[in-house]
């Protein structure tokens, strides 16, 4: 009796076990399937991708909450690819942060009341931005693969529109307010978007960048290298520290600072967020120093040959102060035109860091966001570049003048030679200056075979100035010589003729 007791009790008690199991699957079946009916929804919901949290806005700059400035929030609209308004989407999610742009560059577009940007988001996450332009300012055939076909929304107005699409990861927006700014009621009238530059990422193998962004750059740094040389030989040896040679030795300080300058200027695109202002400044300071030296010594020479008595002549260091006052004086006021005309009286728009802005992008800068790469306007290097054409004429005409006294001459004295030396040195390298600075010129015209060619005659300038003021002269490589066999170089003031008397020349 007790055995079949105990049997009974075990089946009540398996039967309640297979009752709960039951019970159990009863309840949990439905909440699985609407937890996996939520994940398919969630995971077929469009992506957004917005700068600031879901609870905030950019207001100047800055991702600020939206209650702290009475706004409201952005709420994404919808615009079908044949410019339906309001399309409606079954679900869509917020990706919150700033777009990965790589190597790429990012750009900060606005979107406001008769603003020529438009922002439109089209139901599959994707965005469109349309710069509208007037008909006469498309004419440009490499644009017109950028022209919308599929949306239109000018008000009957006769314009044609560039168009820029990003996939979702390579934009961001949101609503943008600025404290000036009185409006913060409508959330869909102001809108901003970062976005990556739509330029295709070009590899490193490709011969144009690597002629530009390798090739340049080594070239660059040699002719620091080769500069500075020249620099180190007229400096050291004491026969050629004249004022002739004090003034090479400027130049070509001026033309190594101009170099360092010019190779921080070529990598503009792989540190966006760094303003080439200071870069830009030095580059074009430097070079227009040089060739206020150049200018400096072709007056010095023109103005010895003219003389009766080259004897009767002030001490070297003194004429070299008076040099460094008109050259270094001339050089900081044409500087300082320069940066208040960049500043102050050019054109809105002119700088040419906003290049991009006139294929569709608002180059303005939002704080925390995108600082833009400001460069020198076009004003500014008119300021700076005019002095030096005019320089190129009054160079021609020392020149010319001193060449035509040299061919009149019947005699020379040792003075002269060393005046002849001079001018044949001083003409070599205004020649070589003024073709670097003329391709230079050439290079902005956005061909790449003069970019190329401007590339070139860069790369030989260093190697030439070598040439002519060390490997030319036997008298200069003969001091250098002495230097490196360890004989003392003459330490007289006039080694120089000596050394021409003992059968040296120039």
């Amino acid at each position: 009796m007790a055995k079949e007791l105990v049997a009974a009790t075990g089946g009540v008690r398996l039967t309640l076990t297979l009752c709960g199991v039951l019970l159990g699957l009863i309840q949990v079946g439905p909440a699985t399937t609407v937890a996996a009916a939520a994940a398919t929804t969630t995971s077929n919901a469009v992506r957004v991708n917005k700068c600031c949290e879901k609870f905030e806005v950019v207001y100047d700059g800055k991702c600020t909450v939206a209650e702290t400035v009475n706004a409201t929030v952005w709420t994404p609209e919808f615009i079908g690819r044949k410019g339906e308004r309001n399309v409606k989407v079954d679900d869509f999610r917020f990706v919150i942060g700033l777009p990965d742009c790589g190597t790429k560059e990012k750009f900060t577009i606005y979107h406001y009341p008769f603003s020529h940007d438009k922002l439109i988001l089209f139901p599959d996450g994707q965005m469109r931005h349309i710069s509208l332009h007037e008909k006469e300012k498309t004419g440009d055939n490499n644009l017109r693969r950028y022209l919308d076909e599929d949306y239109s929304d000018a008000e009957g107005q006769s314009i044609l529109s560039l168009k820029y699409d990003y996939v979702q990861g390579l934009y961001c927006m949101d609503r943008f307010i600025s404290s000036s700014s009185e409006d913060h009621g409508e959330s869909s009238e102001r809108m901003m978007a970062t976005v990556c530059s739509p330029k295709p990422e070009i590899h490193w193998t490709d011969s144009s960048v690597m002629l530009r962004k390798i090739i340049n750059p080594i070239c660059h740094g040699i002719a620091m290298i080769i500069l500075l040389i020249v620099a180190i030989i007229y400096f050291v040896l004491p026969t050629l520290r004249d004022l002739v040679g004090n003034m090479v030795t400027t130049i070509t300080l001026c033309l190594i600072v101009s170099q360092a300058a010019d190779l921080v200027r070529i990598f503009t695109e792989f540190s966006n967020h760094v303003s080439f202002l200071i870069a830009d400044l030095f580059f074009y300071v430097s070079l227009l120093g040089a060739f206020f030296w150049l200018n400096a010594m072709g007056y010095y020479i023109w103005k010895m040959f003219r003389t009766r008595n080259v004897f009767l002549r002030v001490s070297d260091g003194r004429k070299y102060c008076w040099y460094s006052g008109y050259a270094w004086g001339c050089t900081a006021m044409m500087a300082s035109i320069a940066v208040f005309a960049h500043y102050f009286l050019d054109l809105p728009g002119s700088n040419r860091s906003q290049t991009t802005a006139a294929e569709g992008h608002t180059a303005e800068s939002i704080d925390g966001f995108f600082e833009s790469q400001d460069s020198i306007s076009w004003l500014g290097i008119a300021v700076f570049f005019m002095p030096i054409a005019f320089i190129i004429i009054v160079n021609i005409f020392f020149f010319v003048t001193t060449l035509r006294f040299i061919n009149r001459m019947h005699t020379y004295g040792r003075i002269h030679h060393k005046l002849r030396c001079s001018f044949v040195m001083f003409t070599l390298i205004f020649a070589t200056m003024s073709v670097a600075w003329l391709f230079l010129i050439l290079s902005w015209l956005h061909v790449d075979g003069l970019l190329y060619m401007h590339i070139i005659a860069n790369a030989l300038q260093a190697p030439c100035i070598l040439y002519i003021c060390v490997l030319r002269q036997k008298h200069v490589t003969f001091l250098v010589k002495s230097c490196l066999g360890d004989q003392p170089p003459q330490t007289s003031e006039w080694g120089d003729e000596m050394t021409y008397m003992n059968g040296g020349n120039y």
